[in-house]
């Protein structure tokens, strides 16, 4: 098959993280249009929120996640991974997915419910195959925490659509994918600090431990009484902090490309702490600021910088970030504070920070898909394959 043999399904990132450039470009004017009255809601079976929360958790982020695992889980147990026909299925089923998510309201039950499950079930059963059939060439032991993780996102999926616990749901989607990122920063920016100032960072086995241990069990937060969430998530952001602090930011916020995932790590503590406030207090934020805290702070601002680390590394280029590089992360730390700032400021204009943000969003992500895809859809330029 021709098309298979493109460079795009080369391997996991190429893709999925064209699908996340464009989602990320598409999806926020959709959903401020749609807030703001100007845009008819989806015809689906469930609200506009529900739309919203689960497009950019499992249409966006597991675009994002999707690309990463099947990229790093090859790498961490030295196969070559999935490639093509399979990456190309994996990628109509995503895209069946977005269409049933926004058109298939009228669509038979069974039509509908195989349509919006296909690309996660699939994706999640192919990346436990490779950690499992592997394990014993595994190189991070703590990847059983990718074992539990991933099935638990399809509970998080149908609690959050079918008739359970929509606020189940998102929390735990954000418990889950704040888990994910944990995992990721642990082991990305000690390799990023040694490269860019010859620095080690602390990693000390029981303290690493102890934070994703945390980080699981608040995957059911929702299951625990308030008092218990509260505590545990206030330990968890004080043993993120006190690690945060051994992790020389001071010198990593001299790189935009590596400080601006310290301040995504930054904003996963200060979002704990909200989290643990609210379960003390009666303290009302304006705009879901915990769950906007974590998806526009921590993931809008992380994934950006980690598509273009990945995608010039992984096609053979040298990992530097030039000036349009730079000015996509600037609009994202731009947009955390007027998505987060301004609406606790002046609450007043709340949409028209919803539609500044969203402008502003759409306009990183698409001066990313402008740098980033066409590197996606070529050879690697140091002649090897993959």
């Amino acid at each position: 098959m021709r098309l298979a043999s493109h460079p795009l399904w080369l391997v996991g990132f190429r893709p999925f993280f064209t699908l996340a450039c464009m989602a990320g470009l598409i999806l926020p004017p959709v959903w401020a249009l749609i807030f703001g009255g100007q845009l008819a809601a989806p015809d689906i079976p469930f609200g506009a929120i529900q739309w919203h929360a689960h497009e950019m958790f499992f249409g966006f982020g597991w675009a994002v996640l999707g690309g990463f695992l099947l990229t790093s889980t090859k790498n961490w147990v030295g196969i070559r991974g999935y490639h093509g026909p399979a990456l190309l299925l994996l990628a109509a089923a995503w895209l069946v997915e977005r269409l049933a998510m926004s058109f298939g309201g009228h669509w038979p039950q069974p039509l509908f419910l195989v349509a919006n499950n296909l690309f996660l079930g699939s994706i999640v059963a192919m990346l436990l195959w490779t950690l499992i059939r592997h394990h014993q060439r595994d190189s991070y032991r703590d990847n059983a925490f990718f074992l539990v993780m991933l099935p638990a996102f399809i509970v998080a999926k149908t609690l959050m659509l079918t008739g359970g616990d929509f606020t189940a749901g998102t929390t735990m989607a954000i418990g889950l994918f704040r888990l994910a990122f944990l995992v990721m920063l642990e082991r990305t920016l000690t390799q990023f600090m040694k490269a860019a100032f010859q620095a080690e960072i602390l990693r000390q086995p029981k303290l690493d431990m102890a934070i994703k241990l945390l980080g699981l069990v608040l995957v059911v937060e929702f299951l625990l009484p308030r008092p218990l969430a509260a505590a545990i998530a206030l330990a968890l952001a004080v043993l993120l902090g006190i690690r945060l602090c051994f992790w020389k930011p001071q010198l990593a916020l001299r790189r935009i490309d590596i400080g601006i995932m310290y301040i995504g790590y930054l904003v996963i503590v200060l979002q704990l702490l909200v989290d643990a406030l609210g379960h003390l207090t009666n303290l009302v934020w304006v705009g879901s600021l915990s769950v906007h805290l974590f998806t526009v702070g921590a993931m809008g601002c992380v994934i950006p910088a980690m598509i273009i680390r990945i995608a010039k590394g992984h096609t053979g280029r040298k990992v530097v970030f030039a000036g349009g590089d730079r000015l996509v992360l600037i609009i994202m730390l731009a947009t955390l504070f007027f998505r987060i700032g301004l609406p606790q400021l002046f609450p007043a204009g709340y949409l028209g920070w919803i539609y500044l943000s969203a402008c502003t969003w759409a306009l990183a992500y698409g001066l990313l898909a402008w740098r980033t895809i066409p590197l996606l859809m070529q050879p690697r330029i140091d002649g090897r394959e993959h």
